[in-house]
C-alpha cells in the first residue's frame, strides 16, 4: 500500500462529506472509464446532492479510509447486510484499501447474505471475495442506462 501503514480506518463524520462526493466523482470517472461511455459516467456520477448522502452514511455504517488526513477511500453498509457504497480514489487503487474497508463493513451486522450492486468494473473484487452474481440488470439514471450486477455472499457464522 502506498504507505499502507499510514491509512486509518475511521468512522465517518459530517465534514467528510465533501470530499467523499468529489472522490467519489473522480474515481467513477477516472477508473469506471473503461467499462462505460462519457454519457454513462456523467449520469452515474454527475452533480451529487451533498444533502442528501450525508444523512445515509450517517444512517448506515460508514467508513473511511484516510491517509496524511485526506479521504482516499469510503464504503457504507446498512444493517440488512446492503453494501451500498465502496469507492477507493484513483490514485490509491490496487493496494487493499477497499479490501481492508470491505472487511470492516461486512463484519458489522449479523445477517446470512451481504448483498450489493457492483458496477461492471468492480464484479471481479466482488467475484474474489466470494460474492456470486444473482442476475445482471440495467438500471436508470438521469435518463441513461447502466448495466450492474445485484451480487451475494454468504456470511460464515
Amino acid at each position: 500500500m502506498k504507505g499502507g501503514e499510514d491509512v486509518e480506518i475511521r468512522e465517518y463524520c459530517e465534514g467528510d462529506i465533501q470530499e467523499i462526493v468529489e472522490l467519489f466523482f473522480n474515481t467513477v470517472h477516472g477508473v469506471c472509464n473503461r467499462d462505460y461511455t462519457q454519457e454513462q459516467l456523467d449520469a452515474w456520477a454527475g452533480p451529487v446532492n451533498a444533502d442528501q448522502w450525508n444523512p445515509v452514511f450517517l444512517e448506515h455504517d460508514t467508513l473511511v479510509a484516510a491517509e496524511d488526513g485526506n479521504i482516499v477511500g469510503f464504503g457504507d453498509i446498512d444493517s440488512t447486510g446492503y453494501l451500498d457504497h465502496l469507492f477507493v480514489h484513483k490514485d490509491y487503487q490496487g493496494q487493499g484499501i477497499a479490501t481492508a474497508l470491505c472487511d470492516r463493513l461486512e463484519s458489522r451486522f449479523l445477517v446470512n447474505t451481504i448483498t450489493t450492486h457492483a458496477s461492471i468494473t468492480a464484479k471481479p473484487f466482488f467475484e474474489a471475495r466470494g460474492y456470486g452474481v444473482v442476475r445482471e440488470q440495467q438500471v436508470m439514471r438521469r435518463g441513461v442506462v447502466l448495466t450492474n450486477y445485484v451480487m451475494e455472499k454468504p456470511v460464515k457464522g
